[in-house]
């Protein structure tokens, strides 16, 4: 079992509201498209829809210590998989609905929607995203002025 599926499972298990199918199947792509020394920090699982009433498009996010993942399989055949890098980030909006949350990730040439995501977890979310590219982004700075 992978270290990603492991992550997204406690997720799911602690957040049982959000809305998540086949993570295994998810989890290994990201696994698939991690370099050699690149570590998962975090993952969770949401729906990337702008809409709660579409719920078929699951996909698996993983932090690792050099971008933010986003991947899903599909079912029959082929996988989507974006890659966040610290530089293209912009922003996180954090949208508390009646029953679900959204993740919104704003980057330089994209905005993606994260739903259908348990509102008890969006704190969480939050909280590791912001961080975590609060500290890339310094990182990525000091290496720029070098």
């Amino acid at each position: 079992m992978s270290k990603c599926y492991k992550m997204v499972r406690k997720f799911k298990d602690k957040y049982p509201v959000t809305i998540a199918f086949r993570l295994k199947e998810h989890c290994k792509i990201i696994d698939m498209h991690l370099n050699p020394e690149e570590e998962i920090l975090y993952a969770f699982a949401a729906q990337k829809n702008e809409s709660a009433l579409q719920f078929f498009n699951t996909n698996v996010i993983a932090l690792t210590n050099k971008r933010i993942m986003i991947a899903t399989k599909r079912v029959i055949w082929g996988y989507f998989f974006i890659s966040i890098t610290p530089d293209m980030f912009n922003d996180v909006t954090i949208c508390r609905r009646v029953i679900w949350g959204d993740v919104t990730i704003d980057t330089i040439k994209e905005t993606v929607v994260l739903s259908n995501i348990d509102p008890k977890a969006l704190p969480e979310i939050e909280t590791v995203i912001s961080d975590y590219m609060m500290e890339e982004k310094k990182k990525y700075a000091l290496n720029n002025k070098k």
